[in-house]
């Protein structure tokens, strides 16, 4: 079990990488859209990998499979 403190740290770091995966798909030269098609990525390095079952238990995270997760208030 996670403290409260690793948690919201975790959450954190997770919604960062999140962030800045979608800025980086955003700002491809391909053309047309020009919107982000990312809605899951990888945990970040750094926390122990239960945390982020715990997150998903709390309803934060969302699994979707093959150890990537999104936001769960995303639709």
């Amino acid at each position: 079990m996670a403290t409260e403190e690793e948690r919201k740290r975790a959450y954190k770091a997770f919604k960062k990488r999140l962030k800045l995966a979608r800025l980086d798909d955003h700002s491809g030269l391909s053309p047309g859209s020009k919107t982000s098609h990312i809605g899951g990525v990888t945990p970040p390095a750094g926390h122990p990998a239960g945390i982020w079952e715990e997150l998903a238990a709390e309803g934060k995270l969302k699994r979707e499979g093959g150890g990537v997760y999104s936001l769960a208030n995303e639709i």
